[in-house]
């Protein structure tokens, strides 16, 4: 797991399969088999990744509630209040990490994957963790789910790509049940009460995190709302820290760190937060002046989305973290004037207006408009040279593009268009990049019209509005091979 998610994901559910006795069922030559037979989980440091002779303080194996083996017979049917993956579309989360505009999308994709262990094979449900920091991407994770028939929901494994300058530095924290002897492992108990022990990740020196609840049946401020029964643990991580996290029906990972530091929290998720009746005319009127400002930044488009953000919070309620976080980049974006200044609070103002329509409006019908973002930010990346940029922004069209495009009623040019720019962007051709963009915001822009009518009719179909089929993915980057031409742009 890589050090962002360490800190600020939910605690991964890793117990044993065979599960009859600790750890997990690890064969006797793995680091598991052998932290089973001596009860002892050695410390990894965080920064050197080595390990070291103190053991970790673990719970006594009686408090255990991941010791006996799930059984799946509706493995993709989540329901779990507390880890509502089948329930839920998407979670926008907000924060601040390292002292930066922290920004997370976890969505359901569509399809399923089929993962065997120990000679047993379950279906899982397939979630996209996409991180921004400062608005650019950060990390990309594949995550697998699956419901035991007790309702305990079970974690096994994720694909982990973390970003730096826009393109893959490494795929640490990457596993999958039934490799290395890993197990699959509860990531939710079916009805938590204090005390209850399991354990995220339990792969020593790999991956590894034990849970401890603390609180059952709590009551928390939701973004639109009280919301009760929300439960608070505390996570053991594999270097020996600590930290608290709170998990909300209708949500799952609700929040993690302090207002003061580094903090993630929900800021909303669809269909929990979700409101019938169409976008309001003054959220319409903010959408186009955050896309205004974002196009061209200066002092009359930076006016007009001021304006634009104050009379629409003065008319329909806002999420607190959501008018923080606007308000936050706002105040940025006035500050920087235009030119290069102005580009990171500009894109992260157009963010938060994308996720303030995700109340309105299907998580398609929103992600049209995060691809539009992103072709916009990809003409912008490319003309000012920022090649990093240039190729995080190839990534990100890729990953919006993974979820919306089972819905899409024509999706050769789109699809024909990533395959293009992303082999540009590998070879590091900016010219290449800039000529295929405006082909690219054309054909994003031609799937409106009958296409967002398809895409709302299908908001029907099930809960939160997503028909399930398969979705082709898009490979999220390749590692850089050599330096990247790069103009750093101020935040």
């Amino acid at each position: 797991m890589s050090a962002n998610r360490h800190t600020l994901r939910t605690g991964r559910a890793l117990t044993a399969t065979a599960l009859l006795a600790g750890a997990c069922s690890g064969a006797a030559g793995t680091a598991a088999g052998q932290a089973e037979r001596s009860g002892c989980v050695h410390v990894i440091s965080e920064d050197t990744g080595k390990k070291g002779d103190a053991c970790l303080p673990l719970a006594p194996a009686q408090d255990r509630v991941d010791l006996t083996e799930p059984r799946f017979t509706h493995s993709t049917r989540i329901t779990n209040p507390l880890h509502p993956t089948t329930d839920v579309d998407q979670v926008v989360m907000g924060g601040q990490v390292d002292g930066k505009p922290f920004r997370t999308e976890v969505s359901l994709l569509p399809g399923t994957k089929k993962i065997t262990y120990d000679g047993r094979s379950v279906e899982t449900l397939v979630s996209q963790y996409v991180a921004f920091s400062d608005g650019r991407i950060q990390e990309v994770a594949l995550d697998w789910y699956a419901q035991a028939d007790d309702t305990s929901v079970w974690y096994f494994g994720e694909d982990v790509f973390n970003y730096k300058d826009g393109v893959v530095a490494d795929t640490e924290g990457t596993w999958q049940a039934g490799r290395d002897h890993a197990p699959p492992a509860m990531i939710m108990p079916a009805q938590p009460e204090k005390g209850d022990v399991y354990r995220p990740e339990n792969l020593p020196e790999k991956v590894f995190e034990e849970v401890t609840v603390r609180t059952v049946d709590q009551s928390v401020d939701g973004p639109y709302g009280e919301v009760e029964g929300a439960m608070t643990v505390r996570e053991l991580h594999m270097d020996g820290s600590t930290e608290e996290k709170v998990f909300a029906p209708g949500y799952g990972e609700f929040s993690t760190g302090t207002e003061g530091g580094d903090l993630e929290a929900v800021a909303l998720a669809v269909p929990t937060d979700a409101k019938p009746g169409p976008l309001p005319d003054r959220l319409t009127a903010l959408e186009r002046a955050a896309v205004s400002v974002h196009e061209s930044p200066g002092d009359a488009t930076v006016r007009e989305v001021r304006a634009a953000w104050d009379a629409y919070r003065a008319s329909d309620a806002v999420a607190e973290l959501l008018e923080r976080q606007i308000e936050r980049d706002l105040v940025a974006l006035e500050k920087a004037g235009d030119g290069a200044p102005a580009t990171g609070p500009a894109l992260r103002v157009a963010q938060n207006v994308t996720d303030l329509q995700l109340r309105y409006e299907p998580v398609p019908v929103v992600d049209h408009d995060r691809l539009a973002l992103w072709a916009r930010q990809l003409t912008i990346d490319a003309q000012i040279a920022n090649g990093g940029a240039v190729a995080g922004d190839v990534t990100a069209l890729g990953l919006v593009w993974e979820r919306a495009r089972h819905e899409a009623l024509n999706t050769v040019p789109v699809d024909t268009d990533l395959r293009k720019l992303r082999a540009a962007a590998d070879r590091e051709d900016l010219a290449e990049i800039e000529s295929l963009a405006p082909g690219l915001a054309e054909h994003i822009a031609g799937l409106k019209g009958l296409q967002l009518h398809a895409w709302r009719k299908s908001a029907g179909t099930r809960p939160g509005g997503r028909a399930r089929r398969a979705a082709v993915r898009l490979l999220p980057g390749r590692r850089r091979r050599r330096p990247i031409r790069q103009v750093e742009a101020s935040p």
